[in-house]
C-alpha cells in the first residue's frame, strides 16, 4: 500500500482522549528507542486545546486509530506541528496527517509551519524534505540543541 492508495478518515479530536493517548504513547516510546528522547516533555496537550490550534486523529475507515499530530501556535503567521505519528503497518498515513494539518493551519490563516525532529530520525527527516520541508536555523526551545533539526514550508490553502 503507497502513499497514493492509503485511505484514512483525519479529523480534530480530543488529545486527551483514550485513543489519543495511546498514539501519543507509542510515538514517544518509538522515539525513546530511536532517539534515546521520547520529547513527551516539549508536548503538552492543552497546547493544542486553544484557539488557532489542532489536534487530529486518523483512522481506518472502520474507526481504528492509526495515526495523530498536532499543531499549536508558534507566533502569529507561524504554526508548529508536533507529535506526527503514524502505526508502522499504515504507510501513508503520515502523509495524509502532514496535509490536513497543513490545510487546517493554512484555514486558521498561518502563513508558515515548522516543525523539528532529532538529528538520528532520518526516516522523519526524510519524509518532511520528501513533502516540501527545507532546513532552518533551530528556534524557540530547539535554540542551543546541537541535536535538533528543524524545517519549515510556506502553506498554500488547497483549493
Amino acid at each position: 500500500m503507497g502513499e497514493s492508495s492509503v485511505v484514512a478518515v483525519v479529523r480534530l479530536e480530543d488529545p486527551c482522549t483514550v485513543d489519543a493517548r495511546i498514539l501519543l504513547d507509542e510515538l514517544s516510546a518509538m522515539l525513546a528507542l530511536r532517539c534515546a528522547d521520547s520529547a513527551q516533555q516539549r508536548f503538552r496537550a492543552e497546547d493544542v486545546q486553544c484557539a488557532r490550534s489542532a489536534f487530529v486523529v486518523a483512522r481506518t475507515m472502520d474507526g481504528n486509530p492509526i495515526g495523530c499530530g498536532a499543531l499549536r501556535r508558534f507566533s502569529f503567521e507561524v504554526a508548529e506541528f508536533k507529535r506526527i505519528y503514524r502505526r508502522p503497518e499504515w504507510p501513508g498515513v503520515g502523509a495524509v496527517i502532514l496535509q490536513f494539518l497543513e490545510n487546517v493551519a493554512a484555514r486558521m490563516n498561518y502563513c508558515r509551519a515548522v516543525l523539528q525532529s532529532h538529528e538520528q530520525n532520518r526516516q522523519a527527516i526524510d519524509f518532511y524534505l520528501r513533502h516540501g520541508y527545507e532546513p532552518v536555523d533551530p528556534y524557540g526551545e530547539y535554540l542551543g540543541m546541537p541535536e535538533a533539526r528543524c524545517f519549515a514550508k510556506t502553506l498554500l490553502l488547497d483549493a
